[in-house]
């Protein structure tokens, strides 16, 4: 009688972790997309994220910046400066008094739902216009880990303003990863704003948001075309802002 020899069932594939992803969206971003796409997890960065921003923030407010940081902002609008100088000095008390604790209560709030917001414009976008078929929960953890090299930004962030002087510290831009970094600080508010919008961290996660959404849906679309639906999303949102700040400052 002859033995019939059956094949040993095909191991599982392994996931990687989520400590791992960060890594891996990093330094092989293809593969670790792959890996969200099949199983898709988001929280970790979004919690890491906070976290540093709260610890930045945190670091700021012990070294005594808020008080240079605040004044350079009032001064830059012309409103403030058409003020007494009793009047200007109640407004920074004001300004002083509120906005560390807004500001605390605001990156825990924005960070998640920037990203949220993100996902759920960019799902539409490659769902109805490029007929993927990608499922949010998979956009929000693409999004969530394209936000990654935020992470390093935060951890310079931490590096910067506990060594310099938080007196020069411009909290918006403290690394100085993008283009209003070299212009002078008497430029136009608006100018400033669009320069920082050129920022080294923004393109390297709409890079990777490229990568991801190619990877979620294949046959629909690649990493250019995913990357150019990105990029206008991202030049609406500039021009909006910049034409905001235009128009109030």
């Amino acid at each position: 009688m002859a033995s019939t020899s059956t094949s040993p069932a095909q191991a599982p594939e392994t996931e990687s972790n989520s400590v791992a992803r960060i890594f891996g969206v990093l330094f092989s971003p293809k593969a670790t997309f792959q890996s969200i796409v099949r199983r898709p997890t988001w929280w970790l960065p979004i919690v890491v994220l906070i976290l540093l921003a709260v610890v930045v923030v945190g670091i700021f407010d012990q070294r005594g910046g808020w008080p240079p940081y605040l004044q350079k902002q009032m001064e830059s609008n012309s409103r403030f400066q058409q003020l007494t100088s009793q009047q200007q000095q109640q407004q920074l008390a004001v300004a002083l008094k509120y906005t560390p604790p807004f500001v605390y209560g605001e990156v825990a709030v924005v960070v998640p739902l920037a990203i949220i917001i993100m996902a759920a414009i960019f799902l539409a976008i490659f769902n109805l216009v490029h007929g993927t078929q990608i499922k949010f929960k998979t956009a929000l953890s693409i999004v969530s880990y394209a936000w990654v090299p935020g992470i390093i930004s935060g951890l310079l962030g931490i590096v910067v303003i506990s060594l310099k002087d938080p007196a020069t510290v411009d909290l918006q831009n403290i690394v100085a990863a993008n283009a209003s970094a070299f212009i002078s600080s008497d430029v136009a508010r608006w100018k400033v704003m669009l320069l920082s919008s050129v920022d080294i961290f923004t393109f390297w996660e709409m890079f990777l948001m490229a990568i991801g959404f190619g990877v979620a849906a294949p046959r629909k679309l690649t990493t250019a075309k995913a990357f150019v639906s990105i990029f206008v999303v991202w030049l609406v949102y500039v021009l909006i802002k910049v034409g905001a700040t235009a128009a109030f400052s």
